[in-house]
């Protein structure tokens, strides 16, 4: 394998390029979106560190993640989006990418940095023409205030950017929100199953509401998974997710509705703990496993 195959940027290895060729862009079904951005995070950080590990920490992963090989769709790692801007020229930058992809019919992959990254994928779907989306929503935090120490683009905001532009929102996992958040779930109709519902009975699967969409880009922010699975994040809370649980609720809503994108956000990896790295990057290609096992069974 040359050089090429091996590094999507100097520094920046291709997802389990150890196992896969990069293929060409045309070929890939999952197109990994690195976005190193961290500019509001308001306790921990690093998360800007989190792309480059996470790749990095691909090529221990097995080809067969348990019940299929989702690489043979094709992974294709893109060069990181360059985040030396403010926050509204990387959520250009990462909507201009999103869009291409989108265009080509494939699959968006979006890696974190802080969760504001998110709506940059989301501003490439709009680009792109898809309009009848929801958003599926896994967190510790609801992300609703409308500002956050006077940035509209803090990644405490970044589910009010994506109401405001109208598309429906379903929350699982949150256990940490304001009152000024409880007040936009009510007035924007935000859907949730919030974590004192499905963490104490292990809730594993769950029913779209009946006016959800057909089609959903699911965002995962790892702080929803409860810290024993993942404390590697900024601002961890208690009483979140399991790793099987939130496996199962993921392909609960991919057995509904077609995942057309989705992304890992807040991954702030801890020197000398590997374990968390790994797991971060065994969350995406279990997700890239779930999506291609539900096409395929839709087109059989």
């Amino acid at each position: 394998m040359d050089e090429f195959d091996q590094f999507a940027a100097p520094g920046y290895p291709v997802f389990l390029g150890s196992e896969f060729k990069q293929p060409s862009e045309e070929d890939a079904l999952f197109h990994i979106v690195s976005i190193p951005y961290e500019a509001s995070v308001s306790y921990g950080g690093g998360t800007a560190k989190g792309p480059r590990t996470i790749l990095e920490a691909s090529w221990q992963l097995e080809q067969w993640d348990g019940k299929s090989v989702p690489g043979r769709e094709g992974i294709f790692t893109h060069p990181p989006i360059d985040c030396d801007a403010d926050a509204a020229e990387v959520i250009s930058r990462t909507a201009a990418l999103t869009r291409r992809i989108i265009e080509r019919r494939q699959i968006p992959v979006g890696i974190g940095g802080e969760h504001t990254v998110t709506y940059g994928l989301i501003r490439g779907l709009l680009d792109a023409g898809i309009e009848d989306f929801g958003v599926v929503q896994i967190d510790a935090h609801a992300d609703l205030r409308d500002c956050y120490e006077g940035n509209r683009y803090s990644h405490a905001s970044v589910m009010k950017r994506v109401v405001d532009e109208g598309i429906p929102l379903l929350q699982l996992g949150i256990r940490a929100m304001c009152e000024e958040e409880q007040q936009v779930r009510e007035i924007k109709g935000v859907y949730f199953h919030d974590a004192e519902e499905l963490v104490p009975t292990n809730v594993s699967t769950l029913k779209l509401p009946a006016d959800f969409p057909k089609k959903v880009f699911f965002t995962v922010d790892v702080d929803g998974l409860d810290p024993s699975v993942f404390p590697s994040t900024g601002t961890p809370v208690p009483g979140g997710l399991s790793w099987y649980q939130t496996l199962s609720l993921i392909e609960s809503v991919a057995n509904q509705a077609e995942i057309i994108g989705f992304d890992v956000t807040e991954f702030a990896p801890i020197e000398g703990f590997h374990a968390y790295e790994f797991s971060a990057a065994s969350l995406l290609y279990k997700m890239m496993g779930i999506v291609q096992r539900r096409r395929a069974a839709v087109s059989a």
